[in-house]
């Protein structure tokens, strides 16, 4: 079976325990077959009762191992090669995703969950796609979406999170730019019509983030529904749309 990088992955005939790298996949599987998810990073939900495995960028490759997983699932953006070579070196299956919009998404998630965990279709994600089929977008208004800061970055070209804004009238900035997550001096990042701030993977809060932009209208959101594709992907639509028409008021206002 081939995976999201077209890479031929030796999934067994019958899994029974996954590993889980990427928090929203976390979510997928224990949406789906909770029993099927023996381990998951720091990162991933608080709410799941499985041992943890350290963070995306440093999982413990032994502890994987130990885990005696089918298939591990991870994503090209959120995992290192280096720690998903060692995987596959130990003998696992390594399942990687490749996600850049909403519709890559859907076929992704449809494809991990039948190919690598030989599981159902979940009626959550019929529903995913039927919120999103549904969704009418706002008024097209220009803007930035920093990521981070200290050194500010913000979202750039090809990724799932400005497709999801994109489609709820978010008209990114710099969609152009040669990088999917540019750095940024603060001067280039003013003069759109909003600023939109999701709570991380940098953790903007209404007093850490909009102090930078007195002049622009300031939308603080829901990291997780911006940029987790999973079960989240139902709520999304309405959590967002409600969050961006709900800016903060501007200094002297």
């Amino acid at each position: 079976m081939l995976d999201d990088l077209g890479t031929r992955v030796a999934v067994p005939p019958r899994v029974a325990r996954v590993v889980s790298l990427v928090p929203s996949l976390s979510e997928s599987v224990a949406a789906t077959a909770p029993a099927l998810l023996v381990g998951a990073t720091d990162w991933c939900p608080a709410d799941l009762d499985v041992p943890r495995v350290g963070g995306t960028k440093n999982p413990a490759v032994t502890r994987v191992v130990e885990l005696s997983p089918d298939v591990v699932l991870a994503n090209e953006e959120e995992n290192r090669p280096s720690d998903l070579d060692a995987l596959r070196a130990a003998g696992l299956a390594v399942w990687v995703t490749r996600v850049r919009g909403v519709d890559e998404a859907f076929a992704s998630l449809g494809r991990l969950l039948a190919l690598a965990c030989h599981v159902d279709r979940p009626a959550w994600l019929d529903n995913a796609e039927a919120a999103w089929a549904a969704v009418q977008p706002g008024p097209p208004r220009r803007a930035v979406v920093p990521i981070w800061r200290r050194p500010w970055m913000v979202l750039g070209r090809d990724t799932f999170a400005g497709d999801v804004l994109a489609r709820l009238g978010v008209r990114n900035a710099f969609a152009d730019a040669p990088e999917r997550y540019p750095r940024m001096r603060l001067d280039d990042l003013h003069g759109t019509e909003l600023v939109v701030l999701p709570d991380e993977p940098y953790a903007f809060s209404a007093t850490d983030g909009p102090e930078c932009f007195p002049n622009q209208d300031v939308a603080l959101v829901s990291g997780r529904h911006v940029t987790w594709y999973g079960p989240s992907l139902v709520q999304a639509p309405t959590v967002l749309a409600a969050q961006l028409a709900a800016t903060l008021p501007r200094d002297g206002e």
